[in-house]
């Protein structure tokens, strides 16, 4: 006899390991929350706050970084990661992040190695202050090979509708303002991997690399309390060049000035290995910089020093020109 379980799906399992996230996820909670973890559907109401608002969603992955953690043997960090590339992409609106699902699947559950990727999202959860509400487990025998797994999000943000960041107000001799990255955070691993052996990806340079992406929920949304920000541009796939025009308003461009900011080392160790020039750097990695913000000459200051105290680095790194919607770096 073959049943499902022989044919590589442990529904008991799978049960238990809903168990073990039902608790995790309750110390993401919100008031807003309508009943818990294990239902068919998740239900929850918009905050009362809100006068007149827009719901706001966005969904990605992790990447090839989850290779890394396979080879670090480490997976409690990659669940921040796909939290921060989901509710980055939230905040650069101007809305606030209220919740969270994942979607794992894998060959073969191991409930140790799955715990740590949810402990991970719970915590990137609670940076974000955002509930986790619900999500899919799968066991996919034959899809992936025995317990290598993919990771998906998916987040749902709300924002005033008077409130929006929308890039229209941009005008020439606004200021360029970036915030520092951890590192790669979740792009370019590709390339990366293709530069450092596994030897080096298990030791010391994967430990770098494997460094979570920074959640900028609060810090951003603690500044939009204190000064008018106009333009905000998450720096993922595409680095510089392709996320920066996505914020920007037509006849206007970037001008970003190299050597304004702290770029980290392993972003230069992976340009001289792989022996590329800077456009093609920039268009691939952060290159130091996570998230991009477009204010007035005048608040410039309050927008550092207000950064400051959220406990991130931040470098005035240009300013907006007449131009086509360009990047000029």
């Amino acid at each position: 006899m073959i049943d499902y379980k022989k044919a590589g799906v442990d529904i008991d399992k799978a049960n238990r390991f809903v168990k073990d996230i039902s608790k995790m996820a309750a110390s993401t909670k919100r008031k807003e929350i309508v009943g818990g973890i294990g239902g068919f559907s998740a239900l929850m109401s918009i905050p009362k706050k809100y006068k007149n608002p827009l719901l706001v969603s966005s969904t990605d992955g992790v990447g090839t970084k989850l290779m890394v953690a396979e080879l670090q043997k480490n997976h409690s960090t990659v669940g921040i990661d796909l939290v921060a590339m989901c509710v980055n992409d939230i905040v650069v609106c101007g809305a606030e992040p209220i919740f969270f699902l994942d979607y794992f699947a894998t060959g073969r559950l191991n409930r140790v190695k799955a715990r740590d990727i949810i402990k991970g999202i719970v915590e990137g959860c609670r940076q974000a202050g955002c509930a986790l509400i619900g999500g899919e487990t799968a066991e996919l025998p034959g899809m992936y090979k025995d317990e290598d797994y993919d990771l998906a999000g998916f987040c749902v943000g709300v924002v005033e509708k008077s409130k929006i960041i929308d890039g229209r107000s941009v005008k020439t001799g606004d200021r360029i303002i970036g915030i520092q990255s951890s590192g790669l955070h979740s792009n370019g691993f590709s390339l990366a991997r293709k530069v450092f052996s596994q030897s080096e990806l298990k030791g010391k340079t994967g430990k770098t690399v494997l460094t979570p992406t920074i959640i900028y929920v609060k810090p951003i949304l603690g500044l939009l309390k204190k000064i008018r920000v106009k333009s905000i541009a998450h720096i993922t796939g595409g680095g510089f060049y392709d996320n920066i025009p996505r914020v920007l308003p037509s006849k206007t461009s970037a001008l970003i000035y190299k050597g304004l900011w702290h770029t980290p080392p392993i972003f230069k160790e992976i340009q001289k290995r792989a022996k590329i020039d800077d456009t093609k750097m920039y268009r691939t990695f952060n290159m130091g910089i996570g998230m991009v913000l477009v204010v007035d000459k005048k608040d410039v200051k309050k927008a550092h020093d207000t950064i400051k105290r959220s406990g991130l680095k931040s470098w005035t790194i240009g300013e907006i020109i007449k131009g086509n919607g360009e990047v000029i770096i």
